[in-house]
């Protein structure tokens, strides 16, 4: 169920993405590039932009629900909390030690003398 409603998710925002980008921010958009100022064709300018701008709000409202519904049905998914004393074992055991000298196990080579 979880991995039908992420599909649905990434179709929505996908189909959100397109359709805000349609969008003219001054108003032409879809309506500018299948009419100009003619009134006749697609129904419209006002009603191309009343179509875009529910079309927005929907999408955009089915994304939320979306989500909502998916931590509704999935609340701890990829977050399995550890207790905090055990978190805090795991990185002093992870952590390198300071205190001890590194040592090498490869000879230390000397440089060659600088000719001066």
């Amino acid at each position: 169920m979880t991995y039908l409603l992420m599909s649905l998710i990434a179709i929505v925002s996908i189909l959100l993405i397109l359709v805000v980008l349609v969008q003219n921010p001054k108003g032409g958009g879809l309506s500018g590039a299948f009419g100009g100022s003619s009134a006749s064709m697609m129904g419209g300018v006002k009603r191309t932009n009343d179509f875009l701008e529910k079309a927005t709000w929907t999408l955009a409202i089915a994304l939320l629900v979306l989500v909502i519904a998916v931590n509704v049905i999935n609340p701890n998914q990829g977050a399995e909390a550890l207790p905090e004393s055990q978190v805090n074992d795991e990185i002093d055991n992870a952590a390198p030690s300071f205190q001890t000298p590194i040592q090498s196990s490869a000879p230390a080579t000397e440089l060659p003398a600088s000719a001066e």
